[in-house]
């Protein structure tokens, strides 16, 4: 367990960067031009270096690590923290645990928490379930190449269409009520959900789309095809 203390820092953006496949990075990653403070978990944080960022913290427990990498983290990095291999979070529970502790930040965003490993990938999409993340749920947003996700307690909101993604989904991590979808292409009208389930494939009709809901967590994901992939599922050169 990655322990904590003294008082958060103000900020308005913290990423996170875990090991999950470059792959899946999107392109402003690759780029290294994503703005805002890191922190780089296990090879989340060799990967930062070699893009020329510099975390505020590292941790994790190195062991897939060359001795190489694992000096060059120690000279780059002031806050390093090493964890036993036999520790009881994930990568990015230990990233989430450190910034909701340390540092008051608007937005938690993380990169590297999808795409690789199933177990890793329903790790990390079930982490807001976990009672302990409760303060946090609605700052924590997954980003890879083809999709933003965010998650959200109940309420009603606003969301802003991403220019480079065209579709839209609302995921019930288990029972939720009231589930409203009053402007999007496909409505939902107080619906009540009993079970996990992913309204996939729904759109933005203009810039702009709100959902409402009174009990449970619900994920909302905007994402896009690759262009390969569209070619492949439409046969857009027939």
């Amino acid at each position: 367990m990655v322990k904590t203390s003294g008082t958060p820092q103000s900020l308005e953006r913290l990423n996170i960067l875990v090991g999950g496949p470059q792959s899946e990075w999107p392109d402003d990653l690759v780029r290294g031009a994503v703005s805002g403070p890191w922190i780089g978990v296990d090879r989340g944080a060799i990967r930062l270096l070699q893009l020329g960022i510099t975390p505020l913290i590292a941790l994790g427990d190195f062991d897939s690590s060359t001795d190489e990498e694992f000096a060059r983290v120690r000279k780059a990095v002031s806050d390093l923290r090493q964890v036993g291999s036999a520790k009881d979070e994930t990568d990015t529970q230990m990233g989430v645990s450190v910034a909701m502790t340390e540092f008051d930040a608007h937005e938690i965003v993380v990169y590297g928490a999808t795409g690789g490993r199933l177990d890793h990938l329903l790790a990390n999409v079930f982490l807001p379930l976990e009672p302990r993340y409760r303060s946090v749920v609605n700052r924590l947003t997954y980003v890879d190449r083809q999709n933003t996700m965010r998650f959200y307690v109940p309420g009603t909101y606003q969301l802003q269409r991403e220019l480079d993604k065209r579709y839209l989904a609302f995921v019930t991590f288990g029972p939720v009520r009231q589930l409203t979808l009053p402007d999007e292409r496909y409505h939902l009208d107080h619906a009540d959900i009993t079970r996990p389930v992913s309204f996939a494939s729904n759109e933005f009709v203009g810039d702009t789309a709100s959902f409402s809901f009174t009990s449970g967590i619900v994920g909302v994901i905007q994402s896009r095809d690759l262009k390969d992939n569209r070619a492949e599922r439409y046969d857009l050169n027939a």
